[in-house]
């Protein structure tokens, strides 16, 4: 077994881990915030070190798998951080276990203003 053969199937199974453990916390955690941050953050990971995994498994596609990962550390996060202040202002409420709320203090902040 070659070394990028190797190195390819530990980072996607890796990536793999991340990726189920992505899914088992969003099953697991009480309200749409708590389970928007556990699927991003660990779907972003799992997914780059799942593609970086198959580019080094096939070198010929690494420069396309780059392109993939970068687009993915951009609009992840970016999307999520969207979704979450959209439910936000929609008024779909935190777990009662929330200990603080910043979008909400600033918000009421701004209203004294």
């Amino acid at each position: 077994m070659e070394w990028n053969t190797l190195l390819g199937s530990i980072l996607t199974l890796s990536g793999s881990i991340f990726l189920f453990l992505g899914a088992l916390g969003v099953f697991r955690m009480p309200d749409l915030y708590n389970r928007m941050q556990a699927g991003t953050k660990a779907t972003t990971l799992g997914t780059m070190l799942t593609l970086l995994g198959i580019g080094i498994c096939h070198t010929e596609w690494l420069g396309q798998i780059i392109i993939l990962i970068m687009f993915i550390a951009l609009t992840n996060p970016i999307s999520s951080h969207a979704l979450a202040r959209a439910a936000h202002f929609k008024g779909i409420p935190l777990t009662a276990k929330s200990v603080t709320d910043k979008l909400k203090e600033e918000e009421s902040k701004e209203e004294v203003r």
